[in-house]
Order: C-alpha cells, then sequence, then structure tokens
C-alpha cells in the first residue's frame, strides 16, 4: 500500500475511454481531491469523449476539463505516474491483457453496463449515462470511505472486489483486472 501522507494515484480502464472510465476519472478528482488522483484510459480509444458522458458530469457540477480518450500505453511508460489501483468498468477490459503496471497496484472489476451502447430517445440514453454515473458514484464513495493506511493488502483486495459487485455490477463484477 501506498504512503498515506500522498495522493492514492487511481487508473480507471475501459476498452473506448469514452464514457464510464471518463465518468470515473472525474468523479474521483472530484470527490477526492488532495487525497486522490484519478486517471482514465481504453485499450482501444474512441479518439473523443462521448458527448453525453460530458452532459451529466456538468449538469452533475464536476469539472469536465482535460477530459480526454486516450490509450492505456500512456500509463505503462517509465514517466508514468505509479498507479496504487487499477479498476476496469467494462468487462472487455477486464477480460483483455492489461499492460505491466509499475508497482504492483491492487486491482478490481467494477463492472457497468455501457451507456453509450444505451438505444432509443435521447432521454433514455442520458438517463443511461446517469445511471453510470449514479453507480460510478456509489463505488467511489465506498471506496473512499476505506481505511487505506490501516487496512491490510488481502482485506483491501476483498473490499475492492466487494466495491465491483455492487447494485448495477455487469456479469463479470469481482473479477480482478
Amino acid at each position: 500500500m501506498p504512503a498515506a501522507d500522498r495522493a492514492y494515484n487511481v487508473l480507471f480502464l475501459c476498452t473506448g475511454n469514452s464514457a464510464r472510465s471518463i465518468l470515473g476519472e472525474a468523479l474521483l478528482n472530484h470527490v477526492g481531491v488532495g487525497k486522490f488522483r484519478a486517471f482514465s484510459a481504453g485499450s482501444q480509444p474512441k479518439g473523443q469523449v462521448h458527448p453525453m458522458a460530458l452532459e451529466v458530469l456538468k449538469e452533475a457540477g464536476i469539472s469536465t476539463e482535460g477530459l480526454r480518450s486516450k490509450p492505456w500505453d500512456e500509463f505503462a511508460a517509465a514517466d508514468a505516474p505509479q498507479m496504487d489501483f487499477v479498476f476496469t468498468v467494462c468487462d472487455n477490459a477486464a477480460g483483455e491483457a492489461c499492460p505491466y503496471w509499475p508497482g504492483q497496484p491492487m486491482t478490481a472489476h467494477w463492472g457497468i453496463e455501457d451507456p453509450a451502447a444505451a438505444e432509443g430517445p435521447e432521454f433514455r440514453r442520458k438517463a443511461a449515462f446517469e445511471e453510470a454515473l449514479r453507480f460510478m458514484r456509489n463505488r467511489i464513495a465506498a471506496f473512499i470511505s476505506l481505511p487505506m493506511s490501516s487496512i491490510d493488502a488481502m482485506t483491501m483486495q476483498s473490499k475492492l472486489r466487494g466495491i465491483g459487485a455492487m447494485d448495477g455490477a455487469t456479469a463479470k463484477a469481482g473479477d480482478a483486472a
């Protein structure tokens, strides 16, 4: 576990890095100021953040400044920040062979349905993004309430997997990243 006197680095991974992982990055940076630094990336990034992800974040009062769709290779580079935690938020990314993450971060799968895959009228598609943000908010609230400096690695891993199985979990929830 990292030292308690510095911010914990957290990476949210998804295949496209346009919706769920972006929501995780923005939300954790919003609520975890000073204690957490969140990032996101994708195995096959779409190259742009989904407009509805940006819309629901702004409506929730969460900054979207600096958000971009990027490859996970950026975080496996020698000069990248060392991650303390890596969370996959889509089942596809959970099943892929991830790059080597220096420092052996704690990993867990926090699968949430892809709001970008929602179909139908705009209000239904937007509701899917709002629901994904709600599920992510619940996971992050549980995560930041963990006693980071006093919990052993095995207990932490169990707690992280339990968070991944919270309401809204996809079928592969609980699997490691």
